[in-house]
């Protein structure tokens, strides 16, 4: 044998265990065209042994797609979005599967003040600041993306360095969110942040679900259970009024599964037009993985549950979805998806009996929030 033949089937050798991974990848990378300012966008998609698929997009380090199967192996995406990235930068991109930030829901006038310092940040929502501004928000920056496959996990972490100032929060707050997918049909969401000036965050994910598959028309038959004795009031702004008040006797009561249109129709002359609400999770203790929610869907068999380390979940009900066009040409009516975001309380840095959202210097703001998918 030549000394040529010889080192040829060495190389060969060597690179056969990194060739056989590439075959075995579950992880696709894609281009997602290019936004408004010129910056490429990607797509990643995670698949997992039994089928269930991912999408994340770099540009709002966004779930944009969730492929899980019904009671029969059928498999239907269950969350909201678009085909193209112009659609994301439009009108219709209603916060559809985005991560929010740098403090996600409302804050009071867009105001607030913090050692000492007066802040005004953009009022995008009436007179309030809503999910962390109008240009810079997290949901409309390019994050950078490391793919990984771990045993019986596989994901992509995200990165974002949002410099001191920008949307008008204080501090360079450096974010990192990891979404796993598991071999358990479970989405996992890691997040942590640091800062080197004191600042708020409230980081959560604002997926839209419709168990049948998005694009199915209605919410309001699916069955939810919020495990959470208590509720923040709001007044007509949506801005909490600073009260904790008992779910009891209130069409907020899903403390025992109860299907979602039952009772929506006597929220809609209210502020919030129907479900828009912050439930006060039933935490043992501050900062533990607790199951927050449940939601079904009768006709396919999906189970949605999720879990967070939170101290709130916001259950939004698609009041304000306008019957835009989404993915695969499908429209996206009034009440036909809802979120469930885990998070603090809305306006906590004006409310100092809700639990804090301040970080400071030598701190790591840590939530993690689970989405595991099944039938029955």
């Amino acid at each position: 044998m030549t000394r040529f033949s010889s080192f040829a089937i060495a190389l060969v050798l060597g690179l056969l265990p990194s060739l056989l991974r590439a075959e075995t990848s579950m992880i696709k990378e894609t281009p997602f065209g290019t936004t408004a300012d010129g910056i490429a966008v990607k797509v990643y998609e995670v698949s997992n042994p039994s089928g269930m698929k991912i999408r994340l997009l770099t540009r709002g380090a966004t779930l944009i797609g969730v492929d899980v199967p019904d009671r029969d192996g059928k498999l239907a995406d269950v969350v909201f979005g678009f085909d193209n990235i112009a659609s994301y930068e439009s009108d219709s991109n209603q916060y559809f599967g985005c991560t929010t930030g740098r403090c996600a829901n409302r804050i009071a006038k867009g105001k607030f003040s913090l050692d000492g310092k007066d802040y005004q940040l953009a009022c995008n929502d009436g007179p309030n600041a809503l999910h962390g501004g109008v240009k810079r928000s997290l949901d409309k920056v390019v994050w950078d993306a490391m793919p990984f496959e771990e045993g019986a996990s596989r994901g992509v972490k995200f990165q974002y360095s949002s410099p001191d100032g920008e949307e008008g929060y204080p501090g360079k707050l450096d974010m990192a969110v990891t979404f796993t997918l598991t071999d358990a049909n479970e989405v996992k969401i890691d997040y942590s942040a640091t800062t080197d000036k004191a600042t708020p965050v409230n980081l959560t994910n604002h997926a839209y679900f419709n168990l049948g598959g998005a694009g199915s028309p209605t919410i309001n038959d699916h069955v939810l259970m919020l495990n959470a004795d208590g509720y923040t009031p709001v007044d007509d702004t949506l801005i909490p009024t600073g009260e904790i008040a008992k779910v009891e006797g209130t069409p907020l009561d899903f403390r025992r599964s109860t299907r979602i249109g039952d009772r929506v129709d006597e929220l809609t002359d209210t502020a919030a037009l129907g479900y828009d609400h912050n439930f006060v999770l039933n935490q043992a203790k501050p900062g533990e993985m607790t199951k927050a929610a449940e939601l079904y869907d009768p006709a396919s068999g999906r189970l949605l549950t999720v879990s967070t380390t939170e101290p709130g979940i916001q259950f939004y009900g698609g009041n304000f979805l306008k019957g835009q066009q989404g993915k695969g040409g499908k429209t996206y009516a009034h009440r036909s998806g809802c979120c469930l975001e885990t998070q603090h309380f809305p306006n906590s840095i004006n409310t100092p009996a809700f639990p804090t959202v301040v970080l400071k210097p030598g701190e790591t703001y840590s939530h993690t929030c689970i989405y595991g998918f099944s039938v029955k």
